[in-house]
């Protein structure tokens, strides 16, 4: 088959739609050019480009691998199959689910599977350096929960522990967030394991920005504290835009029913393969 379209074609794509060529090949002129210090635009490999631009962006596969909705799904279970091994295998994980769109659908994902709308959650604020999903009252997650927060503390700029504590045995939280956007210090998850454990909390670390650094196994990973870990797949890792899960198997029924059908419907099964690249 002559037609048929493996990857990228900028000369295809030039003579379809010239406007559009002329953004691609600006944009790679300007990422050729710079120096990009973001962390969230690292660069990804050209095997993980290869994949996003592949014949896997044509198949729908809702579900997980040997329950799909849809036939033909052979060669994509396989792909997903490959991903979650390598991801359980990487950080040490019971369970791992490659399918959420993004680092912020993974995290609605989290609150489904473990909350419902009203519960308290206690979470890092964002001015200390945490999340909008974090209970930001802008996002959904602030509008739908009652989120309680801690911070750092002013002499030391370390979380402070005995605040968050002290808070969560007043609040009796439903689950505590560990994670950041902007706190560069290690993050002390043995602490919080007992903090949950002490009022019957869910442990959730959102890992997006650090999980390259536990892949690498340059800082402690909270995989063996948290009941789930949630984390982008760009940034560090290389991989495509998008979400992934760990979770200890007792919680796997409950994180891969949130993702689908709970939150959203068939992944993007380029990206799923991209995903497993990178891992």
């Amino acid at each position: 088959m002559s037609e048929t379209f493996f990857g990228p074609d900028f000369e295809q794509l030039q003579g379809q739609d010239p406007e559009i060529a002329a953004i691609l090949l600006s944009e790679l002129d300007r990422q050729r050019k710079n120096l990009q210090l973001i962390a969230s635009e690292n660069f990804t490999s050209p095997a993980v480009l290869t994949a996003l631009g592949s014949t896997l962006s044509n198949k729908y596969a809702e579900g997980y691998p040997g329950k799909r909705y849809y036939g033909g799904c052979e060669e994509v279970d396989k792909a997903e199959v490959i991903g979650i091994e390598r991801a359980k295998s990487l950080f040490g994980a019971e369970h791992a689910n490659l399918q959420p769109h993004s680092g912020a659908s993974a995290n609605v994902a989290v609150y489904q599977a473990f909350t419902k709308p009203g519960d308290t959650v206690l979470a890092m604020s964002l001015p200390h350096g945490g999340h909008l999903t974090h209970g930001s009252k802008v996002n959904f997650s602030g509008k739908w929960f009652n989120v309680e927060s801690y911070g750092v503390r002013q002499d030391t700029e370390l979380i402070d522990y005995d605040e968050l504590r002290e808070i969560a045995k007043r609040v009796k939280p439903k689950m505590i967030c560990s994670g950041a956007t902007a706190y560069p210090r290690l993050i002390d998850f043995k602490t919080i394991r007992e903090i949950c454990d002490e009022v019957g909390a869910i442990m959730w670390v959102d890992a997006a920005h650090f999980i390259g650094l536990v892949a690498g196994k340059a800082i402690p990973s909270p995989v063996p504290y948290a009941d789930v870990v949630s984390f982008t797949t760009h940034k560090v890792l290389r991989g495509p835009r998008g979400g992934m899960i760990l979770s200890k198997a007792a919680h796997a029924a409950a994180i891969d029913k949130a993702v689908f059908p709970g939150m959203q419907g068939g992944p993007i099964m380029s990206a799923v393969a991209a995903k497993a690249i990178a891992l």
